[in-house]
């Protein structure tokens, strides 16, 4: 039997906002979708919100644009991973969260970290199936 090695496929849309490094918005191996963590930049302006909720919805909103790109939708997320510049905020972004997600939810690490990229306040990313 001859083992084929799973072709990574990148994922890109202009409805999220694009790479800011060396990396792409998302990868695509077999039915799984890897998710590169999403601010809540603004695609359209590159502009970030002042606020977590703010910022919470359009990191939200990114990540559904990847997810739609790549064929599939957050009812179809796995895992995310939520990035805080404050664990203060948890509550606010977790009331935020919960209305983009229906059970059974996602599993789900959340983290403080001492800095993102941007200064932004958060930061989330997600792992899908592709139906």
């Amino acid at each position: 039997m001859i083992m084929t090695q799973p072709t990574i496929q990148p994922i890109a849309t202009s409805n999220a906002p694009g790479a800011i490094g060396p990396y792409s918005q998302a990868v695509r191996m077999g039915n799984l979708l890897f998710a590169s963590g999403q601010l809540g930049i603004d695609p359209a302006t590159g502009e970030m919100p002042a606020t977590v909720e703010e910022q919470t919805h359009q990191s939200l909103k990114n990540a559904k644009a990847i997810l739609e790109a790549a064929g599939t939708d957050l009812s179809h997320v796995v895992k995310t991973t939520v990035f805080l510049n404050d664990m203060n905020d948890f509550a606010k972004v977790n009331e935020i969260y919960a209305s983009y997600f229906a059970q059974p939810f996602p599993a789900r690490s959340a983290v403080q970290v001492a800095k993102l990229p941007k200064d932004g306040l958060v930061e989330i990313e997600v792992i899908a199936m592709i139906p």
